[in-house]
């Protein structure tokens, strides 16, 4: 697999108008004007930078896409990357320079520490906040100005543990987490959805992901004897903690969530990997024809596919929602306040999006939050394959 592009701090803009996109006297008018800018807090460097950096890529890609095509209302779209090392306090810092130095009037952010730690940030500067990639489902109550385009745990792990005791019929499951907020609470929701679909949760143990050795939990998931593990985790730690369960003759099912669907895991594990379940909140280019040209566009461009793709579709996405909300404000003759940002979100209607389809955000009771159609791949021949779709 090739490396991430490197990508650092900077504004990303789009491809230059055309002389004929400027013909008319307002287009030109409005093409003199500043960008519009919108932020993106990602890990750039750390353990978790090949993901952020490709995230960051798919959206750079898009922005040249939906500049080329004469930008919003002939305004070029831009992106002011700042790297949050996937690190709570880092982000925070970050957040603050999105707001209150680049002054955007929207940012949008991914992993579940870092999209907490920094909804203060986004409330109290009242600029807008997205998330395009965490799961937390206490994202959904992080304040006024934090929104998640990317559905949340509470979609994914219910889906995927009715699926389990209801079609698959697995009885007795084991819940191995991460010992961290995204892990506890997306574990909770699993565990919960197993047992209220009828199932029983035999064995419930966290790791640190500090760890390099999971014998012990393992050998006390072995022990409870489960016939379906489930894997909260995250993907430096699942090639070791389903190769070591192999070795330790835990030869049951393994599922995961849609961190799993990453190439670095099929890569590490070899033919263990073979029959893992991973679940996707995105759809693939069986789903949506777009997926597989977006796909081909990773192939041609960096001679790979992206790491963790449902997570750069969103992101790619992400740079479609931005010029409508910023359509949206001009529309209007309002400015591109974070206010005005979040009225236009909640205001908007449905998103049409190009890689991940319609996008509706639920606003009711004080709750943001998003549902998708929940799909489960599996690793057959080396690969992840289409499996079934499970659930809405």
């Amino acid at each position: 697999m090739g490396n991430a592009p490197r990508i650092t701090r900077r504004t990303l803009g789009g491809l230059a108008l055309g002389a004929a996109a400027l013909a008319a006297p307002a287009r030109l008018a409005r093409a003199q004007q500043p960008p519009l800018r919108f932020g993106v807090l990602l890990p750039m460097t750390g353990r978790a930078a090949f993901f952020g950096n490709d995230q960051i890529a798919a959206t750079s890609w898009a922005l040249e896409r939906i500049n080329a095509a004469g930008g919003v209302a002939g305004r070029r779209l831009e992106m002011v990357t700042i790297d949050s090392q996937a690190d709570p306090q880092t982000g925070i810092n970050g957040a603050t320079r999105l707001a209150t130095v680049d002054r955007v009037p929207l940012f949008f952010v991914s992993w579940s520490a870092v999209v907490n730690a920094v909804a203060p940030v986004a409330n109290r500067e009242r600029v807008l906040q997205i998330s395009s990639g965490a799961t937390a489902p206490g994202i959904a109550r992080l304040g006024e100005y934090v929104f998640t385009m990317y559905p949340l745990a509470d979609v994914e792990g219910i889906a995927a543990a009715t699926w389990h005791v209801r079609s698959m019929n697995r009885r007795r499951a084991g819940v191995l987490y991460i010992n961290n907020e995204s892990g506890i609470d997306g574990a909770r929701v699993y565990r919960d959805a197993f047992q209220a679909a009828g199932g029983q949760v035999v064995a419930y143990e966290a790791y640190d992901p500090r760890a390099t050795d999971f014998t012990g939990v393992l050998l006390r998931l072995r022990t409870a004897n489960p016939d379906i593990l489930w894997i909260q985790g995250d993907v430096p730690e699942i090639p070791a903690l389903v190769s070591q369960a192999r070795r330790l003759g835990l030869n049951q099912t393994v599922a995961t969530t849609s961190i799993g669907q990453n190439n670095r895991v099929l890569e590490q594990l070899g033919p263990a990997a073979e029959g893992l379940l991973v679940t996707s909140l995105a759809p693939g280019p069986q789903d949506r024809p777009a997926v597989g040209a977006y796909i081909e566009e990773w192939r041609r461009r960096e001679s790979r596919q992206p790491n963790g793709l449902p997570f750069t579709q969103y992101f790619y996405d992400a740079a479609f929602v931005a010029a409508s909300l910023f359509g949206w404000t001009l529309q209007r003759n309002l400015p591109p306040s974070g206010e005005n940002m979040r009225r236009a979100l909640v205001e908007h209607g449905p998103f049409d999006l190009p890689l991940t389809g319609e996008l509706r955000i639920d606003v009711a009771e004080g709750r943001h939050t998003v549902r998708k159609p929940v799909y489960v791949l599996q690793v057959r021949d080396g690969a992840f394959r289409p499996h079934a779709t499970i659930g809405v």
